[in-house]
């Protein structure tokens, strides 16, 4: 049963993101809003480092133990806003429960920046942890909604490069299908407390430019997933985006790849960066937590 702090909290982003045209809203703004929301202080037990190179980011570190295990955090917000803070209270209780060095990717977004510029970030991300020393099978690429997209589009790329592959990878709601294809894009616009269809048909447009959605390097549902590491994936039964993880997830497994897809009902897309906010959320963090340790151990 979801619980009445996750009800009230569907409530409440309802009410946010329901009232205005936010596929329309300028970029500016809307990453002024998500930072807003990030926490104010990093925790004791965290350590925060900014990395501001060739590549851009944000370690968040356990204070008190050393590790090899290494997460690479892709965050989402629809390709255009979100950022290493936004997504803070996700990627602190990452490193607390699974005791990683979490790196949170500043990649480029749009509209400044058009597809395929977040994928090769994201590349760039991951050759730049492996180069610096990182143990492939001590990593695990994560990412929520379009982050989780870009996760897919980087295990592609990493495989076309012939690079080593990670240990395995996680989902929060992907979005996978920037053709908009899926049937939940309309039938659950009701009963998701943050999507209207038009956001996600005009956010793929504000990304992709001229170029073809069918891509799938855009679009990884349209991929093939052959010798791809296990993937954990959550999605919503309530959000439009429902489609994006459920037909992946056959896919996934059609080309023998190992996959777990957690539906639940009740809560909002990308329930698990909202730690603190509501218990769901970080009983998936958990859950996520021990897949990753489960894989680099």
């Amino acid at each position: 049963m979801t619980s009445l702090r996750a009800k009230l909290f569907n409530l409440y982003m309802k009410s946010i993101f329901k009232s205005k045209p936010i596929h329309l809203l300028p970029a500016r703004v809307l990453r002024d809003g998500a930072d807003a929301v990030a926490p104010n202080k990093t925790p004791k037990d965290i350590k925060l480092e900014t990395v501001n190179g060739a590549v851009k980011g944000e370690w968040h570190r356990p204070a008190y133990e050393k590790t090899q295990r290494r997460i690479l955090y892709l965050h989402g917000g629809g390709y255009v806003f979100g950022s290493p803070k936004s997504h803070r209270a996700a990627t602190f209780a990452l490193a607390r429960e699974t005791r990683a060095d979490v790196f949170s990717l500043d990649y480029r977004m749009a509209p400044e920046h058009l597809f395929p510029a977040a994928v090769e970030d994201a590349l760039s991300g991951y050759k730049w942890l492996i180069e610096g020393g990182a143990d492939p099978e001590k990593l695990v690429i994560g990412g929520d909604s379009a982050g989780g997209g870009l996760t897919l589009a980087l295990l592609l790329s990493i495989r076309e490069q012939g690079l080593p592959m990670p240990a395995g990878a996680f989902l929060y709601s992907p979005w996978t299908d920037l053709m908009v294809t899926g049937e939940s894009i309309h039938a659950n616009e009701n009963t998701d407390a943050m999507f209207k269809a038009e956001y996600i048909v005009e956010g793929a447009k504000r990304y992709l430019g001229d170029a073809d959605a069918s891509n799938p390097f855009a679009s990884p549902l349209f991929g093939s997933f052959a010798e791809m590491p296990p993937i954990l994936m959550f999605a919503s039964n309530d959000e439009v985006l429902r489609d994006d993880s459920t037909r992946l997830h056959e896919a996934l497994i059609k080309d023998g790849v190992s996959s777990e897809l957690i539906l639940k009902d009740g809560l909002i897309h990308v329930w698990p960066i909202f730690a603190g906010r509501f218990p769901e959320a970080l009983e998936d963090i958990q859950r996520t937590a021990r897949f990753v340790i489960e894989r680099t151990a």
